[in-house]
């Protein structure tokens, strides 16, 4: 029972490429950082989230993404999973794993640090991954919304208990690209748990799920040219949208497409990851500015290190800005 599947290894070199380690929850994590050369100040972030039984290096390798951030100017994070029985993965609450282990909380720790450190932008920090990290991608959008500005999942699905304790603090865009013959993650679902996974809803309820929480009102659908018609699907395009929101919901349902990152592996009409920056860049447009128009009125509570202590503003130190509304700013004071 594995949700991963390894088609293609291509070796990555770049002197941007870093593997490194983090400390959460009495855990040393490892994750793997990669940045453009002459990434600019206040670049965007993007988490690459690996799928049961995977690692950072593979989903790195097929999804391209790094040649994705070369093209556009944003750094990727491809975070480590923990291991059971032998099998990395993230902590979303599967039924056949006794196991807790506070990947939220790590994500969300390591994001902060990114930002601070490597002075990457807060307000543009997006989720995406295959499978186990598409499912924890939409964890990330109930639990930690307001570090994760919108998610991509692909092939990913929620589990009841996460959608039934949501408590997304902002609406947050979401496109999730999903087969429909997936044999893995069911695009109809699994409430009564039969794969095993524990029970989850079907795709289309989770759509609809996140258009109401977005309070989108209009729906936009073409299909994509069949580019490769051997690959044996293609893609029927949903863009729900409102004039009262600049948020959106997509779907990219994949008509006979399986367990795949397209572009990589099954539906090849598409590369997938130039889809999903496309998505967050278009996202990104306006969070910016409706973040910073929320600063205005907001009052300073505290400054802390990176290790939690108060402390006063200092030049050429990361530090945490704590505010009223519960929002938190990393800056690092140039000298």
């Amino acid at each position: 029972m594995k949700k991963l599947l390894i088609l293609l290894f291509l070796p990555i070199f770049s002197f941007s490429q870093q593997s490194l380690t983090f400390q959460h929850g009495g855990l040393t994590r490892e994750y793997i950082l990669y940045k453009p050369v002459n990434l600019p100040i206040n670049a965007p972030l993007v988490f690459v989230f690996h799928g049961y039984g995977g690692d950072g290096q593979t989903i790195m390798n097929y999804s391209n993404m790094n040649t994705i951030a070369d093209q556009n100017g944003f750094a990727v994070c491809y975070p480590e999973g923990t291991l059971a029985w032998g099998d990395q993965f993230f902590d979303v609450g599967y039924d056949f794993i006794n196991w807790s282990v506070d990947d939220v909380g790590f994500s969300v720790a390591l994001a902060n640090y990114l930002q601070t450190t490597h002075q990457l932008d807060p307000y543009r920090t997006f989720s995406t991954g295959l499978s186990n990290g598409g499912d924890i991608s939409y964890m990330l959008a109930c639990q930690a919304s307001t570090t994760f500005r919108a998610i991509a999942p692909v092939a990913g699905m929620i589990l009841a208990n996460i959608y039934n304790n949501c408590n997304a603090t902002v609406p947050i865009p979401v496109f999730e690209i999903h087969g429909t013959v997936d044999n893995v993650t069911f695009y109809n679902g699994d409430m009564t748990n039969s794969g095993g996974w524990g029970a989850y809803l079907s795709i289309p309820a989770t759509i609809d799920y996140f258009k109401t929480k977005n309070n989108l009102t209009d729906l936009f659908v073409d299909t994509l040219p069949d580019i490769d018609p051997n690959d044996g699907s293609i893609i029927e395009r949903n863009i729900y949208s409102s004039p009262n929101t600049t948020n959106e919901v997509w779907l990219y349902k994949v008509i006979g497409g399986g367990h795949d990152w397209p572009g990589s592996w099954g539906n090849m009409d598409v590369d997938i990851s130039q889809e999903i920056w496309n998505f967050f860049d278009q996202m990104s447009q306006t969070i910016t500015a409706i973040d910073e128009m929320k600063n205005i009125n907001k009052k300073l509570l505290k400054i802390t290190d990176i290790l939690g202590r108060e402390t006063i503003p200092t030049k050429n130190t990361p530090l945490f800005y704590i505010y009223d509304d519960g929002t938190v700013e990393k800056k690092i004071i140039i000298d």
